[in-house]
């Protein structure tokens, strides 16, 4: 069986920012009063959406208006994180592309990031020249964070393919569990953080030359 198309989540798999998201958390927790081993932060933050990340922290109940306020409070200290750093995107994901497109093999993303992060990748890491906007699956106030498979069921859809003809590409383990309930064909890890993935059974990378171009053989010939 060929893989006919590719969904790549974001956050630590195209872009490896997991410790500037920790930093970033750290920084807006600690104002609240609010504070979280590494550990926890795996568990209750890695690939879950900000409006459940939030639900999630605080004991008290929030309104709408509040996560919305609170979201853009976190998100302001990361994107000036980010922009402190040098942004690049992941080793060997720029040829990994160029390969999708010329083969024509269809590819998105879908990602626990919100519209706000997402404007701000677009602009500093000229996502445009890989990507089509319209077709990205963020969060957008409607799809239930990971494990949940629905953004990467809806990334199917917008790719017209099923879930058996597609590689998924992820580095949390919400992320990983996410996918298999989605009946991904494939699953590839990218292990951008050294965490530990042994209780996984999929395919562990460090760069994106390493993924077997031959998984797309009977479309590339």
């Amino acid at each position: 069986m060929a893989i006919k198309g590719v969904v790549f989540d974001f956050n630590g798999t195209l872009y490896w920012d997991t410790a500037l998201h920790n930093m970033a958390w750290d920084q807006f927790l600690e104002k609240n009063r609010i504070f979280l081993s590494d550990e926890e932060k795996d568990r209750r933050i890695h690939g879950k959406n900000n409006i459940d990340i939030l639900k999630n922290l605080f004991t008290r109940e929030l309104s709408p208006a509040e996560i919305a306020r609170m979201s853009i409070e976190k998100e302001d200290i990361y994107q000036g994180m980010c922009l402190k750093h040098k942004l690049g995107l992941a080793p060997g994901c720029v040829t990994f592309f160029e390969f999708l497109k010329k083969h024509k093999i269809p590819y998105t993303i879908a990602t626990a990031a919100d519209l706000y992060n997402i404007d701000f990748y677009f602009k500093h890491l000229h996502l445009g020249a890989y990507f089509d906007i319209s077709k990205v699956v963020y969060s957008d106030g409607t799809i239930p964070s990971k494990p949940d498979p629905e953004i990467f069921l809806k990334a199917l859809g917008i790719l017209g393919l099923e879930a058996n003809d597609v590689l998924i590409f992820e580095d949390s383990n919400a992320g990983i569990e996410a996918a298999e309930n989605a009946r991904a064909g494939k699953i590839m890890i990218v292990d951008s953080n050294k965490s530990d993935y042994s209780k996984w059974r999929h395919q562990v990378i460090s760069s994106f030359e390493e993924v077997d171009r031959a998984l797309f053989k009977k479309i590339t010939g």
